[in-house]
């Protein structure tokens, strides 16, 4: 059964991007860069692979990409930012896509669950707060880039009601960037 896991990158106090949904506070440059994306290569947008050295490089970990609609529309998004992968997007509102973008607009939590019953390898949740929040039972694994830095407000990594969810960590990395790479799994 393949996993659904929640690969983001997250500020100190827990905020996947601004309150505009802009992600600038982040760290792009550093070490960390190099080293997370020759692990997750197939986690690089399409449009950026060649300039990353990525272009001709297998999908490792996953092959299925589940975004809320703010994710997909972020600012300076792209129609299909990851069309090397199967791409869902999560909205109840009306949405313009190309026809390699999916949209799911109901029963997502029963969609996602078909999914992780699929032959392949796993799926990654890339955003939103909400969808995530909404998808916490699901949620098998986290990869998390925490950055050095803190928002103050923005879109929470969880966003909504949850419950108590309990995950271990069983790996961390640390880079010169001040970026941190911790994995956890599901207790």
């Amino acid at each position: 059964m393949r996993k659904l896991v929640y690969y983001v990158a997250v500020t100190l106090d827990g905020f996947i991007a601004a309150e505009d949904g802009t992600f600038d506070g982040f760290v792009f440059e550093g070490d960390h860069m190099a080293g997370i994306n020759a692990h997750y290569p197939e986690t690089v947008p399409t449009s950026f692979r060649a300039e990353a050295g990525l272009e001709n490089t297998p999908n490792q970990h996953f092959d299925t990409v589940l975004m809320g609609r703010n994710t997909y529309q972020a600012p300076g998004g792209l129609a299909s930012p990851y069309a090397h992968l199967r791409q869902f997007v999560v909205t109840s509102q009306a949405l313009d896509t190309p026809p390699d973008v999916e949209v799911i607009n109901s029963d997502v939590v029963g969609r996602v669950r078909a999914l992780k019953a699929e032959d392949g390898l796993d799926i990654w949740l890339c955003g939103g707060g909400k969808l995530a929040g909404e998808l916490l039972p699901e949620i098998d694994s986290l990869l998390l880039k925490i950055h050095p830095v803190v928002f103050g407000r923005g879109i929470p990594l969880f966003d909504g009601k949850a419950d108590i969810t309990k995950f271990a960590r069983t790996d961390a990395q640390l880079f010169e960037s001040g970026v941190s790479f911790m994995t956890c799994e599901r207790v």
